[in-house]
């Protein structure tokens, strides 16, 4: 028997299945531990950097520029995709998800000890700037990984869809543990919270890292890039080569996520500004139904993942991205009563549209780029929408509100977004099913 025969040679099913078992939850929980670190800053964003790093500024304005701040980590985001993406074509999936692992896990842990406004001036939010650079870079590089781990090693091509939803489910964990993290401390160290009880959920992400390393040094490369390897077919330059191959493949998807991802970050993130500042709702009680909403997130991702598979990535995808344009206005309504029920309602909800799109869309992604050229191409385009629509959300909303005093118009915001998603998905080719495994371009 050759190398190459040993290279590529399958596992017998059941070794095969227990690998798959290992690199759905190695994906899974590095996924929610790199959400982790990065949704804590979103929510931490709007309750607390405004104040210490922009004490000067008005409460709205201080709040803008947190979230100038906060953009910068969505910005970093691609650079990532790229470094990263480069390194899993070459080197494997394994390697790169424990270097992003460790960078994002590193960069939340030091936002725990920055100086603030009051100790070291505006130099705090200086620090604040290149930590949230880094953190950026990593969780860049992780999500292609990630759902490259759990799909390469599917057995079959009928489930794609539901097993790279599993990765997906980091999204809504890690934001489930960082509110969590959040209203514990908020809890515990209640009037002192802006003192130091905002930075032990930051901390505890040392904790998280070793937890991490442990699952992912025990999974074994994909079969999928084994053969690449074994064929010598490992790209030079991979980011390079999917840009010039299939430029049209990375801009589809980054259109695609617009209105999965702007809407979700005004939903996780602006909501806090919106509920303390606008309708005067408790920081807790906010953190109570996102957490909530995070929970309903854990059954309808995985659920719009298995759909996919039943009536195509597409279609499940398109579904998502109409409803998530006409949410908007209900979702704003429903906070303007002031009305703590209809609230818990509103956030509760606000994120069922978008997880019909984010089940499938960890697939219909992948399943766009050639073998070889799957890490750079998913995560390049992947990342690219959070420059254009993650990041800036809060922003635009923010700024939006300061504009017109109005939660509709950012409603109008969100609609803009599901309607370029709508066209984008519509001209990206499906591969529900179908055999991905082999080498071919594709437009």
């Amino acid at each position: 028997m050759t190398t190459l025969d040993i290279a590529v040679a399958p596992l017998p099913e059941a070794e095969h299945q227990a690998q798959l078992r290992r690199a759905l939850i190695a994906s899974t929980v590095g996924t929610t531990i790199e959400w982790y670190d990065f949704l804590l800053y979103s929510t931490v964003t709007g309750l607390v950097f405004g104040k210490l790093f922009f004490p000067k500024s008005d409460p709205l304005v201080g709040v803008l520029e947190a979230f100038a701040i906060y953009t910068v980590g969505f910005i970093a985001r691609p650079i990532g995709a790229a470094i990263f993406g480069h390194f899993g074509d070459r080197i494997g999936r394994k390697a790169t998800l424990i270097a992003t692992l460790l960078l994002t896990g590193i960069a939340t842990a030091a936002v725990g000890v920055v100086p603030t406004y009051d100790q070291i001036g505006i130099w705090g939010a200086v620090i604040l700037t290149v930590i949230r650079f880094l953190q950026g870079v990593g969780v860049g590089g992780e999500w292609g990984g990630s759902v490259l781990l759990s799909m390469e090693w599917a057995r079959t091509n009928q489930h794609r869809g539901f097993i790279t939803s599993w990765p997906q489910l980091g999204g809504p964990a890690g934001l489930l543990l960082a509110n969590i993290a959040v209203l514990v401390f908020s809890r515990i160290s209640g009037d002192q919270f802006l003192v130091w009880g905002w930075r032990i959920p930051f901390l505890l992400s040392l904790v998280m890292i070793a937890i991490g390393l442990y699952i992912r040094l025990g999974i074994m490369e994909t079969p999928t890039f084994r053969r690449i390897v074994a064929e010598n077919r490992v790209a030079r330059v991979p980011v390079i080569e999917v840009i010039k191959r299939q430029p049209r493949s990375i801009i589809l998807a980054a259109l695609a996520r617009m209105a999965e991802q702007a809407p979700a970050y005004i939903y996780l993130a602006f909501v806090f500004a919106y509920g303390t500042q606008v309708i005067h709702q408790d920081r807790d009680f906010l953190l109570i139904c996102l957490i909530c909403a995070g929970l309903v997130s854990l059954v309808t991702i995985p659920l719009a993942g298995h759909l996919s598979d039943r009536i195509g990535r597409k279609r499940m995808y398109l579904i998502g991205s109409v409803l998530t344009g006409l949410f908007g206005f209900a979702y704003f309504g429903l906070l303007n009563t002031a009305a703590p029920a209809l609230i818990f309602i509103a956030i509760v909800l606000s994120f069922v549209p978008h997880d019909l799109m984010y089940g499938p869309q960890a697939a219909l992604i992948a399943e766009c780029f050639t073998p070889r050229l799957r890490y750079s191409g998913s995560s390049i385009g992947y990342q690219l929408s959070s420059v254009i629509s993650g990041g800036p959300a809060p922003l635009i909303a923010t700024a939006l509100l300061a504009a017109t005093g109005s939660g509709y118009v950012i409603a109008l915001y969100i609609l803009f977004c599901a309607v370029v998603s709508i066209v984008a998905t519509a001209l990206m080719p499906d591969y529900t099913n179908k055999d991905i495994s082999e080498e071919h371009d594709r437009p």
